[in-house]
C-alpha cells in the first residue's frame, strides 16, 4: 500500500511538471486526484473496509497525510498560475508612454448642417421660432391650402411621391406656414428646416434635399420688410457688402411673388464664373403671403398681412463653400467635408 501511495504522489508530481501550464488544466490535474467521487485519492478512502482492522488506522492516516501534501501542492501551482496569467496580462496590456500618440482626425458637422445652424442663428436673432418640418405630410397642407388645387399647373412643377391619395412626402416646407397660422396666435413668426422629396435628379438636384421656410404675419407686414430682412440675412451669411434685387416671379402661395438675387461675392459683382458673368446669383424665392392662403387659415387677410420666404438649404451652402455639385453633399467624402469647417 505504502507503493501505491508513493505512485500517487509522484504521479501528481510529474502531472503538475508536464502538463499543468495553464490554471484550467491545473484544475482537470486536481480533479483527477482530489474529485471527493472520482478522485484517485477518493478512491482510496472507498477501499478502507477491505483492509485489516489493525491497519485501518495507519492507512487512513497515511491517505490523509497524502490529501494534505496534495491539497498544499494544488494551492501553491494555483497560486503561481494567476501570478503567471497576471504577468502575461500586464504584458499585453503595458504602455509604452515614451512612443508618439496615435494621430486622429478631428471631425467637423457637415456642411448642410453648418449651413443649417448659421441660417437659424441669423433668424433667432431677428426674434424668429423654429418649427419642425413633416416629412409625410397630407395633400391638403402640401398644395390646396396652398392655393394649389388638385388641377393646377404648378403641380406640375413638382413630381412629387405619393403614398396614398392623401398623403405624400413633402415637396416644399411652404407646409409649415398653413400648420403655424392654424395652430399659433397671431403675430406669427416662424422658421421651418426640414427635408424635402420631389422626383428631380442632376447635378444641382437631388430626391432628397433640404429647405427653409420663413413665415411672419402681422398688421401692416410689407414687401419693404421682406426686403431688409433678407438683406441682412445675406449679409451675415455671405458678406457685409452683399447685396440683394427682387425679381417679379410666380408662386400660387404667395402675391405678389419674387425671386432673390444675391449680388456675387465672388466677384463683388464685376462679373465671373459663379455668377456666369452677370454678377449675380439667384438664392430663393419669396413674396407676400396670398389672401387665399390666410383665409384658409380663417385670418382676416383685411387686417393682417405676412411675408413667406423659402430658402434651399443645400444650394446656400454649394453657393457659400464652392461645391459644384450637389451629390457631393451625401456621399460622406472626407475629401470635400474636410475642407468646409465654419465652427
Amino acid at each position: 500500500m505504502s507503493d501505491r501511495l508513493a505512485s500517487i504522489k509522484q504521479e501528481i508530481m510529474d502531472g503538475i511538471e508536464k502538463r499543468a501550464n495553464s490554471r484550467a488544466a491545473a484544475f482537470e490535474l486536481r480533479k483527477q486526484f482530489l474529485d471527493s467521487k472520482t478522485g484517485k485519492i477518493g478512491q482510496l478512502m472507498k477501499e478502507m473496509r477491505s483492509i485489516a482492522p489493525e491497519e485501518r488506522a495507519g492507512f487512513g492516516k497515511s491517505v490523509n497525510e497524502l490529501k494534505e501534501w496534495a491539497l498544499q501542492r494544488f494551492l501553491e501551482l494555483d497560486e503561481k498560475m494567476k501570478a503567471k496569467e497576471l504577468e502575461v496580462r500586464y504584458e499585453l496590456e503595458k504602455i509604452d508612454v515614451t512612443m508618439p500618440a496615435e494621430k486622429r482626425e478631428t471631425g467637423n458637422l457637415h456642411p448642410i448642417t453648418q449651413m443649417r445652424n448659421q441660417i437659424i442663428d441669423v433668424f433667432i436673432g431677428m426674434g424668429f421660432e423654429v418649427f419642425e418640418n413633416r416629412e409625410i405630410e397630407k395633400d391638403y397642407y402640401n398644395f390646396e391650402a396652398l392655393n394649389i388645387p388638385k388641377d393646377h399647373p404648378a403641380r406640375d412643377m413638382q413630381d412629387t411621391f405619393y403614398l396614398s391619395p392623401e398623403f405624400l412626402l413633402a415637396t416644399q416646407t411652404s407646409a409649415a406656414q398653413i400648420h403655424a397660422m392654424e395652430t399659433k396666435p397671431l403675430p406669427i413668426k416662424m422658421l421651418c428646416p426640414g427635408r424635402v422629396f420631389r422626383s428631380d435628379d442632376d447635378a444641382t438636384h437631388s430626391p432628397m434635399f433640404h429647405q427653409m421656410e420663413g413665415l411672419v404675419v402681422d398688421k401692416k407686414i410689407t414687401l419693404c420688410d421682406l426686403k431688409g430682412m433678407l438683406d441682412v440675412f445675406v449679409q451675415k451669411i455671405y458678406g457685409e457688402e452683399t447685396t440683394t434685387r427682387l425679381r417679379p416671379s410666380y408662386f400660387p402661395f404667395t402675391e405678389p411673388s419674387a425671386e432673390v438675387d444675391v449680388s456675387c461675392f465672388e466677384c463683388g459683382g464685376s462679373g465671373c464664373r459663379l455668377c456666369k458673368g452677370t454678377g449675380w446669383i439667384e438664392l430663393l424665392g419669396c413674396g407676400i403671403v396670398n389672401n387665399k392662403v390666410l383665409e384658409n387659415c380663417g385670418i382676416d387677410s383685411a387686417e393682417y398681412s405676412g411675408l413667406a420666404f423659402g430658402i434651399g438649404i443645400d444650394r446656400a451652402a454649394m453657393l457659400k463653400y464652392g461645391i459644384n455639385n450637389i451629390k457631393l453633399l451625401f456621399e460622406s467624402d472626407l475629401r470635400v467635408l474636410k475642407q468646409v469647417n465654419d465652427n
